[in-house]
């Protein structure tokens, strides 16, 4: 899959998690000993993911200290610099040379997930053969607490048709929310505003929508780990589950697969 790159969102402080972020990025912030970063990289790369651009903002020397050029990873790592914040999508278009006309993967830096990445590629590139205006597929997740996200409707062919940002109870239409993992086609960072702050939910998305634009939907499996660390509550918990997750999922595997 080397004709892929994934874009990771760094640039973020993380004040909610202060003071663990008061040297670092969010990021970067230890989980099982080990910063978060360090396994969304392991995990892009094990799924043939060699290219790899980091957006920075606050505290970027901590993370351009610890991959360097990425080799030591087994990757390739761009980066980005952000004097001010672009948002999710600015971050995206600001790249947009260095992806050079690749279909792009979006991982947003808080989370921690074991996703099947092969699975979520796949499914993109069956919406892009069937539906030629594909500019986007996002991984969707169910969530327990509706009015506290954006959510996502999708018709009966999972493309997506409707988002709300946190609604009333009485506006809930769905559980399913954007889990922070998407897939672009190169003509979406070109409809991006250039070198302003722009961001997925808010403004890409409604905007590629009321263009015509084809946004496809895949809910991530039941079994797939995935956990937004941005407040200290979800931190912890990372911390409690993820060794035992990894321990199980090494047991799992045969010898030789196991990293």
């Amino acid at each position: 899959m080397s004709e892929i790159c994934a874009l990771i969102l760094a640039a973020g402080e993380g004040t909610r998690l202060r003071p663990l972020t008061l040297e670092r990025p969010k990021p970067m912030v230890p989980i099982a000993g080990r910063p978060l970063l360090d396994y969304t990289v392991g995990w892009l790369r094990d799924h043939g993911i060699a290219d790899i651009a980091i957006n920075l903002h606050y505290k970027p020397e901590v993370i351009v200290q610890h991959f360097g050029d990425g080799r030591a990873f087994g990757v390739r790592i761009h980066y980005s610099h952000e004097p001010k914040i672009l948002g999710t999508a600015g971050a995206a278009r600001k790249i947009r040379t260095w992806v050079d006309g690749r279909p792009l993967i979006v991982v947003y830096g808080d989370v921690l997930t074991d996703l099947d990445l092969h699975a979520l590629l796949s499914h993109h590139a069956q919406m892009s053969e069937r539906d030629s205006t594909t500019v986007v597929t996002m991984s969707l997740y169910h969530v327990p607490n509706p009015t506290e996200v954006g959510l996502v409707g999708m018709d009966d062919t999972g493309r997506v048709n409707r988002f709300l940002e946190k609604p009333k109870p009485s506006e809930v239409f769905t559980d399913l929310a954007n889990a922070g993992i998407l897939v672009l086609q190169p003509k979406a960072l070109e409809l991006i505003p250039e070198d302003t702050f722009c961001d997925f939910g808010m403004h890409v998305f409604p905007m590629l929508l009321q263009a015509g634009l084809s946004i496809y939907g895949w809910v991530i499996p039941e079994d797939t780990y995935l956990l937004d660390i941005g407040s200290p509550e979800k931190y912890a918990q990372a911390n409690r589950e993820w060794p035992e997750h990894l321990r199980q999922k090494a047991n799992a595997q045969p010898i030789g697969t196991r990293f």
